[in-house]
């Protein structure tokens, strides 16, 4: 991933950029709703830990990412927190938490069938009856392919980036392509490939490994991200 996106191979630009709370806000919102009691909590995908640093103010919390750069900006930024090297593929923590996220579209970059089916599997390793499952993915795909333009605020200054989707309906893989007109003045491209899950292929998934749906909640993703939404399970 980090080859093709230029904000996981600069960790410091994707986080600023994604310096949203959003996120974290929604996620401790459905816990307060289906699971106020819950004390730890356990995050794949957690990128430099923007998120798990708000958070670990009320739980005690674990992250893992698959990048080493994006884990070792997260040890230098955010020391205090426990963030590990991990694939939601394959990780087994040997510990059970009162809930398990994913979330930031990390597991729309898990594209295979027999892929999604693995990171599940691991969702449910790490969860115990009763435990949460709360993940972000889109749900949607863009379908259009008129390119968009917006402003992103970067540490050095407003750069442009304008955005191209494409849509494979028979992979479900939205493709992003972006071009960065940096501060500096140099240019930059990357592309993003993102498998949209629909809503009762998230159910499926997620009942396969004995998670209930709980609820969906719809989640705008912004400008050039398109549809998500908040899914949030309980492992029964």
């Amino acid at each position: 991933m980090e080859a093709t996106n230029l904000l996981y191979r600069d960790p410091a630009l994707y986080d600023v950029i994604q310096s949203d709370s959003t996120g974290a806000g929604m996620c401790q919102s459905l816990i307060e709703t289906y699971r106020p009691d819950a004390r730890t909590l356990l995050d794949f995908g957690c990128g430099t830990g923007r998120d798990l640093e708000i958070l670990a103010k009320r739980f005690e919390c674990t992250g893992l990412d698959l990048q080493p750069g994006m884990v070792d900006y997260a040890h230098r930024a955010r020391p205090e927190l426990d963030i590990r090297i991990g694939d939601m593929r394959t990780a087994r923590l040997r510990q059970r938490t009162d809930v398990v996220t994913c979330m930031g579209n990390s597991l729309a970059y898990v594209h295979g069938n027999n892929e999604i089916t693995q990171a599940f599997a691991t969702f449910a390793a790490h969860a115990q009856r009763g435990s949460l499952l709360i993940l972000c993915s889109p749900v949607a795909p863009i379908t259009s392919t008129e390119p968009m333009t917006a402003m992103v605020d970067t540490p050095s200054g407003p750069a442009t980036v304008t955005v191209r989707h494409e849509w494979d309906l028979r992979t479900q893989i939205n493709t992003m392509h972006r071009h960065w007109a940096l501060p500096s003045g140099d240019e930059a491209q990357d592309e993003i490939r993102r498998r949209v899950l629909f809503p009762r292929e998230l159910e499926q998934y997620a009942e396969g490994v004995g998670f209930e749906i709980l609820n969906m909640t719809d989640s705008s993703g912004g400008t050039l991200a398109g549809p998500t939404a908040y899914t949030v399970a309980r492992y029964t």
